[in-house]
C-alpha cells in the first residue's frame, strides 16, 4: 500500500508540472489561420431531399463571448462536403438570425477564407450565422468550384444541389431567417455563388460576387481559361433568370487572373433581368489606406438598389480591405466584407 501511495504521488507531480507548462503555452485555437506555403494557383485541368448533417465540435473557437467555430461535414446524393460554421452568441436566443454562404476560392479552404476576409468578426456584430462550405481535393486538385462544368451549372445537379441542401440544413438547425439567407464568394466561389443566386433564387436573398465570372461564361477549362483571360463571349452567357437576387459587385481593373469585364458582365446581367438602362448613382472615393475606387448603385423603377457594382481601382486578384493573415487579400483595399453586409442587410427576401 505505501508502495502505490509512494507512485502516486510521483505521478501527481508529474501531472502538476505538465499542467504548469501547458499553461504558459499560447492558445493556439485563438491564433489567425494561415495558408499554406507556395499555394497551388488557380484553375485545374445532385436538391430537394435533405442531406445528412454532422456537427463535430472537435474544433470550437474561444468562447469567451458565446460564440462558436465548428467544424462539420455533410453528405447529400452520395456527395460530401467538409465546411465551417460560424455561430454568434446566443444565435438560437430571441429572434432568428440572418445567414451568410461563404464559397472561398482555388487554392484556400475554410479556415483560410475566414481568416483573410474576417468574415467572422463583422458578423459577429451583425449576429449573422457564417457557413464556410470547403470543396475537396478530390472533385477539384485546386478545390476550385467548378463553375465551368455545365452539370454544376444547373438546378438540382452537382455542386449547386448540393450546397443549397447544406444551407437548408443548416439554416434549419441554427434557426435561421429564412429572409435573410446570403451567398457570397471568391473568384471561383464568387461564379459558383452567382450560380447558386440564378438557380436558387427562393432560398438566397442576395449574392455577393468578388473577383468572380458570370453563370455561362464557360462550359469546360478551355472556355473558362479564356473567360478569365478576356472576358465571357456574350454567345456563351446562359440568360439570367427572372426573379434574379439583388447582386453586389467587386472587381479589381488591374487582375491579371480574371478579367475585369466579367465584374460588368455580371451587372449587365441583374440590370437585364430588372429591366434597367441607366438609373445609376455613381460615387468616386479611397479607402482609408487610399485605394481608389467607383462605387456606382442601380436602382428599379421603384427606387430601390437591385445592384451595386464596385470597380477597385489598381487592385488585382484579392479580396479588398482583407486580412494578410489568408490568402488571396488586399489589406490596403475598401473593405469588401463590410460592405457586402449592409448591401446584404438592406435586401431581405419581400416574398
Amino acid at each position: 500500500m505505501n508502495y502505490l501511495l509512494q507512485k502516486m504521488r510521483v505521478q501527481a507531480g508529474k501531472w502538476a508540472r505538465k499542467s504548469r507548462r501547458y499553461a504558459a503555452m499560447p492558445v493556439l485555437a485563438s491564433l489567425p489561420a494561415v495558408p499554406a506555403s507556395n499555394p497551388e494557383r488557380w484553375l485545374a485541368p445532385d436538391t430537394p431531399a435533405m442531406g445528412q448533417l454532422l456537427l463535430r465540435d472537435q474544433h470550437p473557437a474561444p468562447a469567451s463571448d458565446g460564440a462558436h467555430w465548428r467544424d462539420g461535414s455533410f453528405t447529400h446524393r452520395g456527395r460530401t462536403l467538409a465546411y465551417k460554421l460560424y455561430v454568434p452568441a446566443q444565435a438560437r436566443a430571441a429572434a432568428p438570425r440572418p445567414m451568410l454562404v461563404m464559397l472561398h476560392g482555388c487554392t484556400q479552404d475554410a479556415a483560410d477564407f475566414a481568416a483573410g476576409t474576417r468574415m467572422n468578426e463583422h458578423a459577429r456584430a451583425a449576429g449573422m450565422v457564417v457557413l464556410y462550405p470547403e470543396q475537396s481535393r478530390r472533385e477539384n486538385p485546386r478545390q476550385c468550384w467548378n463553375w465551368f462544368h455545365p452539370q454544376h451549372q444547373q438546378r438540382g445537379r452537382g455542386e449547386p444541389a448540393v450546397l443549397a441542401a447544406l444551407t437548408e440544413s443548416v439554416a434549419a438547425q441554427q434557426q435561421v431567417d429564412r429572409t435573410r439567407i446570403y451567398v457570397a464568394g471568391l473568384s471561383a466561389g464568387g461564379a459558383m455563388a452567382d450560380i447558386l443566386g440564378a438557380t436558387y433564387p427562393e432560398l438566397f436573398a442576395a449574392v455577393g460576387v468578388h473577383s468572380g465570372l458570370p453563370r455561362g461564361s464557360a462550359t469546360d477549362v478551355v472556355s473558362a481559361l479564356a473567360a478569365m483571360r478576356s472576358g465571357p463571349p456574350v454567345s456563351v452567357r446562359a440568360p439570367a433568370p427572372n426573379p434574379l437576387p439583388p447582386t453586389i459587385v467587386f472587381h479589381g481593373d488591374a487582375d491579371k487572373t480574371v478579367h475585369s469585364s466579367n465584374g460588368q458582365a455580371l451587372i449587365d446581367a441583374a440590370l437585364q433581368v430588372h429591366g434597367i438602362e441607366d438609373n445609376a448613382h455613381a460615387h468616386a472615393g479611397r479607402s482609408a489606406q487610399g485605394q481608389a475606387y467607383r462605387q456606382t448603385v442601380y436602382h428599379d423603377r421603384d427606387g430601390r438598389s437591385v445592384a451595386e457594382y464596385w470597380q477597385l481601382q489598381g487592385a488585382g486578384h484579392a479580396w479588398s480591405g482583407g486580412h494578410p493573415a489568408g490568402s488571396h487579400t488586399d489589406p490596403a483595399g475598401v473593405d469588401a466584407s463590410a460592405q457586402m453586409l449592409r448591401f446584404f442587410l438592406a435586401h431581405p427576401k419581400t416574398e
